[in-house]
């Protein structure tokens, strides 16, 4: 009589386990989101296409000198992926909002919080994670300091979750509203200060060759608390406005 080993293939019984765990329903759900990302492909690139657009404008009307350009950089593309990023928040809930599917995710015995977190995760790998990628280009086009390419890159990498978990707010607040993209505008740029202060800083300290340790940990505290308190206050901003 053979003895199974335990090395062959996991059950099925265990596969719909690993389903029902929190980490199995935030991988469900994040590739549910994936997919839906991936079926409007004009969400992906029309933060992108916005980013390059302000960074590439802003010296045509302002001043094409390398030496005022450098000083000011990493403030303009800090604000340029402030407002990418701010530009798609309106349609995050909206799809699922309109054909229904937003109340059957509240409905569903899952825990609504996983949820709401896989679609702050899909936007910022949608949408974060490239301007990321895409800010060394353009502190090329306005000539940021080499020193401060990398400082530039990491702010980037630990701010925009942020922006995208408070972002996620505001769109949750206005689901329910036709126009909420002015509204969400007016609630969440006053909450988007501190990040884009302390980013900014940190490329500036990086250009200057002074220690961004301190803005980077300040960055990322910022951004462990907002993975902490932010999907809950998400998941009830959401509630409260379907429920109206």
């Amino acid at each position: 009589m053979k003895m199974n080993s335990g090395h062959g293939k996991v059950p099925n019984h265990d596969r719909g386990g690993f389903r029902s765990k929190p980490g199995g329903i935030f991988f469900v759900a994040l590739q549910r989101e994936m997919l839906l990302a991936y079926r409007r492909r004009s969400d992906i690139v029309n933060p992108l296409a916005f980013f390059l657009i302000v960074a590439t404008l802003f010296p045509l009307g302002v001043s094409p000198d390398p030496k005022f350009l450098a000083q000011v950089s990493s403030g303009v593309i800090w604000v340029a992926a402030l407002l990418a990023t701010l530009l798609s928040m309106d349609g995050l809930f909206r799809s699922d909002y309109d054909d229904g599917s937003l109340e059957q995710m509240l409905l569903s015995p899952r825990p609504f919080v996983l949820m709401v977190l896989a679609k702050v995760g899909s936007h910022w790998l949608l949408s974060g994670l490239p301007l990321a990628l895409l800010s060394p280009l353009l502190g090329v086009m306005l000539f940021l300091p080499v020193e401060g390419t990398w400082a530039l890159v990491v702010s980037l990498l630990l701010g925009t979750p942020t922006l995208s978990l408070i972002g996620a707010i505001g769109a949750g607040l206005t689901v329910g509203l036709r126009k909420g993209g002015v509204l969400i505008s007016l609630l969440v740029l006053p909450l988007y200060i501190p990040v884009l202060i302390f980013g900014a800083a940190t490329v500036q300290a990086g250009v200057l060759g002074m220690p961004v340790g301190g803005y980077l940990a300040l960055l990322g505290a910022i951004l462990v608390l907002g993975l902490t308190l932010s999907p809950f206050a998400i998941a009830a901003a959401v509630k409260i406005s379907v429920s109206n």
